[in-house]
């Protein structure tokens, strides 16, 4: 495409913090011929939105009159964007210098390409990478997401291990680039989501329409992460455990779906008895909380249009990445031989 325009849309919901210390570095390191700075305010309750006016007058600002979520927000706020392609950038995230560059190259490199993510490392610990996307997302056959660099809570430090580009499953939210044609299509994110997994559930769907997801390393974003619903937060679980069974209960094949869904309940539960003894008393009642909304609404969902096997998509692990972690110590990527 020659002389594709890029909107870096970044959606705030009273994060002014953040706002103030993350986006001077954005709007320095994006300055790239045919991109465009948005910063959509998800109807927050701080000054956030008198702030942005008063200091950036010269950034595009959405105001949103709800708060529905990091789903509702990208939503509403794409729907107003006319760009050849988006970057959904998280309020706490820095990108490196040069971060555009290699992410257009790469789409057209790859035609097929849906959506992209930056190696996201960790923004106090630059040497590492960070939880939420580490060097790309994969899952495994129950639906556990994982990422290349980050395993549940092991976090790897980079030493150049993983800088080959290659397909992944997902491309985490807190820096995903994507086509605007490929958004459009899947008709952006699913709002029952609210948060989390949302990301995971639209690259899937993306894949099943017959687009690519890419990591692309030479791109880099540093990430502070936690900074909108703490890893602590019961909240979180909740959003978490209802969304996953959400997810493959729409994209699983249904050859698959009941057995993987049953077994991933069962997954669950272990981890309700995880968190007993971890002392997260009130973690557990957001997994049966989960559980019963999940089973409440599954019905609303009808299944994606041309499922296959989850084994047939890239990014996927045919094995359970919670027994091979937790029982072989299997705790860094490389060791899974994907």
């Amino acid at each position: 495409m020659l002389n594709p325009t890029i909107n870096i849309v970044v959606l705030n919901y009273n994060t002014r913090n953040l706002l103030e210390q993350c986006l001077p570095v954005v709007i320095r390191n994006s300055d790239y011929p045919g991109a465009t700075i948005t910063v959509v305010d998800n109807a927050s309750t701080d000054d956030s939105a008198a702030w942005m006016k008063a200091t950036y007058p010269e950034i595009r600002f959405i105001q949103l009159a709800e708060n529905t979520g990091y789903a509702g927000g990208y939503n509403a706020a794409l729907a107003q964007c006319t760009e050849d392609y988006f970057v959904l950038l998280n309020s706490d995230a820095e990108p490196d210098e040069q971060w555009l560059s290699p992410l257009l190259e790469l789409v057209a490199q790859h035609p097929d390409l849906g959506a992209a993510q930056p190696h996201l490392i960790d923004y106090y610990q630059r040497n590492k990478f960070e939880y939420a996307g580490a060097a790309g997302g994969f899952i495994d056959k129950f639906g556990y997401p994982f990422c290349r660099g980050r395993i549940f809570g092991n976090v790897e430090i980079n030493h150049g291990q993983y800088n080959n580009p290659l397909p992944i499953f997902w491309a985490s939210g807190a820096a995903m680039f994507i086509k605007r044609e490929a958004w459009e299509r899947a008709s952006g994110l699913d709002l029952a989501f609210f948060a989390h997994m949302e990301e995971i559930d639209l690259c899937w769907r993306l894949q099943l329409m017959g687009y690519s997801i890419w990591s692309c390393p030479s791109s880099r974003v540093f990430h502070i992460g936690g900074a909108t619903l703490s890893n602590q937060s019961p909240r979180k679980t909740f959003l978490n455990f209802r969304n996953n069974l959400l997810m493959l209960h729409k994209n699983l094949h249904p050859n698959e779906r009941s057995r993987r869904i049953f077994a991933r309940k069962l997954f669950d539960g272990l981890a309700g008895v995880f968190f007993l003894f971890q002392g997260k008393w009130n973690h557990i009642p957001q997994i049966v909380k989960a559980h019963r909304e999940f089973d409440r609404i599954k019905s609303q969902f009808p299944s994606t249009a041309n499922a296959k096997p989850l084994a047939e998509l890239p990014g996927t692990l045919n094995h359970s990445i919670v027994l091979g972690y937790f029982t072989r110590g299997k705790k860094t990527w490389n060791r899974w031989g994907i």
